[in-house]
C-alpha cells in the first residue's frame, strides 16, 4: 500500500462514525445512554425488571475477589481514568458499560509486552459473595506488537455485576480471550467487551455462559488498520428460568479485514430463554473484507424460547464475501433413529447428539484444561433434564 493510500484509509478510520441501528454510538456521557424502557431495539429482549437496579447507577464500593495466574513478563496494574483513555480504551456504547466506566473508579490493566510469546494462559478468577453486592468493573487487556497470549476471565459466585472491558491487539499480535460465566443461579452480569484489532493481527474472543439468572454479554470488534482478523465464538446452556443474551457487532471499518462468528446454545426447562443478536457493518471503506456469522440453537425440552437475529449492513459491494445463518431446532430425529437402530438407548443417543452439537466449538477454544471443563459442564447440564431418570 502506498503512503497516499495508507493516509486515505487512516483518515477514513478517524472520521467515519458508527452508523448502525443495533449499535449506538460510543460515548462516556451518561445522558447519551438513558434508562431503557424495553421498547428500544437493543433492549426489547432483555427482562429489565430482573436486572435489580443495575441500570439505576448507584455507586458501590463492593468488589469481586480476584485471584490471578500471571506468566512471567505479564503485568497487572491499576491506572486512572485519563490514562485508560490515553491507552485507547473503547468508549461505552450502552448504559451498563457507561455506568461501569463512570463508577468503577480505577481501571485494571493487563499488559502483554511486545514480542512476548506465552505458552501458558493468563488466568483471572473473579468471585462474588452475594447477589446483594453491586459491583462495577473496568478492564483493559493490551497485547503488544507481535505478541502471542491467551487470557481467561472466569466468573463464579454471585453478584450484580456490570463490566466494561477493552481488548487492544497490537499489530501482528495473536490474542485468545475467553470469558466464562459460571455464576450461581441468582447472579446478574452485564458486560461490554470492545475489541480493536491492529494491522495483520488476529484475535479470538470466546464467551461461555452457563450460570446466572440474567447474563447479557455484548462483544464489539473494530479494526485499527487493514489485515486484521477476528473470530468470535460462543457457547451457552440455559436452564429453567435463565435468561442468557449475547450480542455481537463486527464493524468492518478497514479494508481487507476478516470476521467469523459462531455461537451455539442449548435450552432446557420451563422459561429458559436465550437471545443471540449478530450484526456486521461493512463500511464503504471496507473493500476486500470477508465476514460470516452463524448461530445454532438446540431446544431440549418444552417451555423454552430461543431468539436469534442475524444482521448485515453493507455499504460497499467490493467485498470478498459476507453471509449469515441461523437455526433453532429440537433433536434431529434422523440422528436419534440412526443411533437407536444400532442398539444405543434413547437417553445415550440424546447425550451423544448434544455432545456432537457442542464438540466442534469446544475444540476451538484452544485451552485444553478449559475444553475438558466445558465438556464436563455440558454433561452436568444434561443430567438436569435430558439424562434425568424418570
Amino acid at each position: 500500500m502506498t503512503d497516499a493510500a495508507r493516509e486515505s484509509v487512516e483518515s477514513a478510520l478517524e472520521q467515519a462514525p458508527v452508523v448502525s441501528h443495533l449499535n449506538p454510538p460510543p460515548s462516556y456521557d451518561l445522558a447519551d445512554h438513558p434508562v431503557p424502557t424495553g421498547r428500544e431495539e437493543i433492549w426489547r429482549f432483555t427482562p429489565l425488571k430482573r436486572l435489580r437496579g443495575v441500570l439505576d447507577g448507584e455507586a458501590s464500593d463492593a468488589t469481586l475477589t480476584r485471584t490471578t495466574s500471571l506468566p512471567e513478563g505479564v503485568t497487572l496494574t491499576t491506572v486512572g481514568t485519563e490514562e485508560a483513555r490515553t491507552l485507547g480504551e473503547l468508549a461505552p456504547n450502552d448504559r451498563p458499560s457507561a455506568l461501569a466506566a463512570e463508577l468503577a473508579g480505577s481501571v485494571v490493566l493487563i499488559d502483554v509486552p511486545a514480542d512476548l510469546e506465552l505458552d501458558e494462559p493468563i488466568v483471572v478468577r473473579l468471585h462474588g459473595e452475594s447477589a446483594d453486592d453491586l459491583v462495577w468493573s473496568r478492564l483493559i487487556i493490551r497485547a503488544g506488537r507481535f505478541s502471542r497470549a491467551t487470557v481467561v476471565l472466569a466468573h463464579t459466585g454471585s453478584a450484580r455485576y456490570s463490566a466494561i472491558t477493552t481488548v487492544l491487539v497490537g499489530d501482528g499480535a495473536d490474542l485468545n480471550v475467553l470469558t466464562l460465566q459460571d455464576w450461581d443461579d441468582d447472579a446478574v452480569h452485564l458486560a461490554r467487551d470492545g475489541i480493536r484489532v491492529g494491522r495483520d493481527a488476529k484475535v479470538r474472543h470466546t464467551a461461555v455462559s452457563f450460570g446466572g439468572d440474567v447474563v447479557r454479554m455484548h462483544a464489539n470488534v473494530e479494526y485499527a488498520a487493514p489485515g486484521g482478523e477476528a473470530e468470535l465464538l460462543g457457547l451457552y446452556f440455559a436452564d429453567a428460568g435463565q435468561h442468557l443474551e449475547h450480542r455481537l457487532f463486527a464493524d468492518h471499518n478497514a479494508p481487507k479485514t476478516k470476521s467469523n462468528v459462531v455461537y451455539k446454545g442449548a435450552l432446557q426447562g420451563q422459561g429458559a430463554h436465550t437471545v443471540w443478536i449478530g450484526n456486521v457493518l461493512i463500511r464503504q471503506v471496507a473493500e476486500g473484507i470477508e465476514t460470516y456469522e452463524e448461530n445454532r440453537n438446540l431446544v431440549l425440552s418444552d417451555g423454552c424460547q430461543a431468539d436469534s437475529v442475524p444482521n448485515l449492513e453493507i455499504e460497499t459491494g467490493e467485498i470478498e464475501g459476507a453471509g449469515h445463518a441461523s437455526a433453532t431446532a429440537r433433536f434431529d430425529d434422523e440422528q436419534l433413529f440412526y443411533l437407536r437402530s444400532r442398539g444405543v438407548s434413547e437417553k445415550e443417543a440424546r447425550r451423544l447428539v448434544v455432545h456432537g452439537f457442542f464438540n466442534d466449538l469446544i475444540r476451538k477454544v484452544g485451552i485444553p484444561e478449559v475444553e475438558e471443563q466445558l465438556l464436563a459442564t455440558v454433561e452436568a447440564e444434561l443430567a438436569k433434564n435430558v439424562l434425568r431418570e424418570d
